[in-house]
């Protein structure tokens, strides 16, 4: 059964603002939903903003007055990581899906990162998409088995994004 997510992107880095950004996007949250074997619809906000913007975000919301790669704010909670381990889900009813949360990627550390990993931003792009989605649903790296999962989880959709050529 196919679901019907809806992905809301936003651009404050206008540099960035491309629909082929924009595919990357949303292709990197619906992989990451098919791998989770996620089944109900979900909807998730994604803005890629400036540096600036998300050390606004990183202060107000973690305390931490500086830039970060990308931030996930989660609005449902998981008894464990992993769509399996779903548990009592807030459903939004008036529009029948599910409000995993939002993510917040700093245009600017997507490319400085590119450049030092050796990857094309669209790849770097995809990886911290995934990764934060992850976190939307339940992941963390709070400890070394946990983090290695994560990376793990995410090595593996980015090689179902195949479509995008990133290795």
């Amino acid at each position: 059964m196919k679901f019907m997510h809806n992905i809301y992107i936003e651009f404050t880095d206008y540099e960035m603002a491309d629909e082929s950004i924009a595919n990357v996007v949303e292709q990197a949250v619906l992989a990451t939903l098919r791998y989770e074997d996620v089944d109900v619809s979900c909807c998730v906000s994604i803005l890629v903003a400036e540096d600036g913007g998300i050390q606004g975000y990183n202060l107000k919301f973690r305390g931490i007055d500086a830039a970060t790669d990308v931030l996930s704010f989660p609005m449902q909670e998981f008894h464990d990581a992993g769509w399996e381990n779903h548990g009592d889900l807030d459903y939004d009813e008036n529009m029948s899906e599910l409000p995993l949360g939002d993510i917040v990627v700093s245009a600017e550390s997507v490319k400085r990162q590119a450049g030092e990993y050796e990857n094309t931003v669209e790849y770097e792009l995809a990886y911290l998409v995934i990764h934060s989605t992850l976190h939307l649903l339940g992941y963390d790296h709070d400890n070394d088995d946990n983090e290695k999962i994560m990376h793990q989880h995410t090595k593996n959709i980015i090689q179902e994004m195949d479509e995008y050529k990133f290795e």
